[in-house]
């Protein structure tokens, strides 16, 4: 399990971004029993950012019942309801305000978190007091998979990407309730191995990526280096898409993350390394095509949990290593750990 003094290190880069000063001294400041009060401490300072430096605006579509004509008038609603000889119609207009899908959605996550008794009564308090910030006239969306993906389509960066990834993180750790308006519960998300894996993924990448400058970063598709009689039989080779790719003119390095409890699996009792791990990065290598003066290399790194790993091969002529990473250890040696994995 990551401490949760260390998830809004993993949390910041996995979702591109690096974590600011501020709110590192405030994360470490307070004492997190659960990673949901650190998500609901992350959106409550970030919405009081958002707030201070005024909501962004956008145009909304909005539907009224109106003495005058304004934008485009609805005509079923219109004359269903015999507006028109009271001198009313129902109108269809853009309006420019802070009535934005995200805000609405910021709300309802804001709300959400409200009626969890899983987080202090303090923290709650200071999350219905940040919702009574915004303009009365905007109501909160609830916080679902469809209302999600509605945001995530209109791509919002900066402050209102970041805190629609802890919206939908928090959406992802929310358990079913028998009343929707009741209290809400939520369950560890570091125990959803699916979702840890995704992260894990992420964060590995974009750090590399922020912190530094001599390789290229990025997630590659590799053909697969076959022939066939016809193209509908190499269609059906599957995909080889990396996690991580650093590229540099003189190194290539190909970096693999497997968020599993152990790197080594006991078999006819001896420990082995994972096989399906270990041919998929072999894989890779062989089907890689190498530049010229260039060196080819091979990474599988592993949460430190049940045991540390750290073995270097040369298989089919490329240099391999399987290491674990600690982290439970403070952010600072996790950071140079990764960062010495590409010296």
């Amino acid at each position: 399990m990551i401490p949760i003094q260390n998830l809004y290190y993993l949390l910041c880069y996995a979702w591109n971004r690096l974590p600011e000063q501020e709110e590192l001294l405030a994360t470490d400041a307070d004492a997190f029993h659960r990673p949901l009060e650190l998500l609901a401490h992350v959106l409550l300072r970030g919405t009081r950012r958002l707030l201070r430096q005024g909501l962004a605006v956008a145009y909304s579509t909005r539907e009224e019942e109106l003495t005058e004509i304004r934008g485009r008038v609805q005509l079923a609603p219109t004359v269903a309801r015999n507006l028109l000889s009271r001198g009313r119609a129902v109108c269809e207009f853009d309006e420019l305000g802070p009535d934005t899908p995200f805000i609405r959605l910021l709300l309802g996550t804001l709300g959400h978190l409200s009626r969890s008794r899983s987080l202090p009564a303090p923290l709650r308090h200071e999350l219905r007091l940040a919702q009574r910030r915004f303009p009365a006239n905007i109501p909160p969306a609830t916080l679902t998979a469809e209302n999600l993906r509605a945001v995530r389509r209109l791509r919002p960066t900066g402050a209102s990407g970041f805190l629609l990834n802890v919206c939908e993180l928090v959406y992802q750790s929310a358990l079913p309730a028998p009343d929707a308006e009741g209290p809400a519960r939520f369950r560890d998300f570091r125990r959803d191995e699916v979702l840890m894996a995704r992260l894990f993924e992420q964060f590995v990448r974009n750090f590399y990526r922020l912190e530094q400058r001599r390789f290229r970063v990025l997630s590659e598709t590799i053909a697969w280096q076959a022939e066939a009689p016809d193209e509908a039989a190499l269609g059906l080779l599957p995909a080889m898409i990396t996690d991580t790719t650093l590229e540099a003119p003189d190194r290539k390095i190909i970096l693999d993350t497997k968020y599993y409890t152990a790197a080594l699996r006991t078999r006819y009792d001896q420990q082995k390394l994972i096989s399906p791990h270990l041919y998929q990065l072999y894989a890779y290598l062989q089907n890689q095509p190498k530049l010229p003066e260039q060196q080819l290399e091979g990474i599988l790194l592993y949460p430190a949990a049940a045991q540390t790993v750290d073995v270097r091969y040369t298989l089919g002529g490329h240099p391999v290593r399987i290491v674990t990473i600690n982290l439970e250890q403070p952010w600072e040696q996790i950071a140079a750990d990764l960062l010495s994995l590409v010296k």
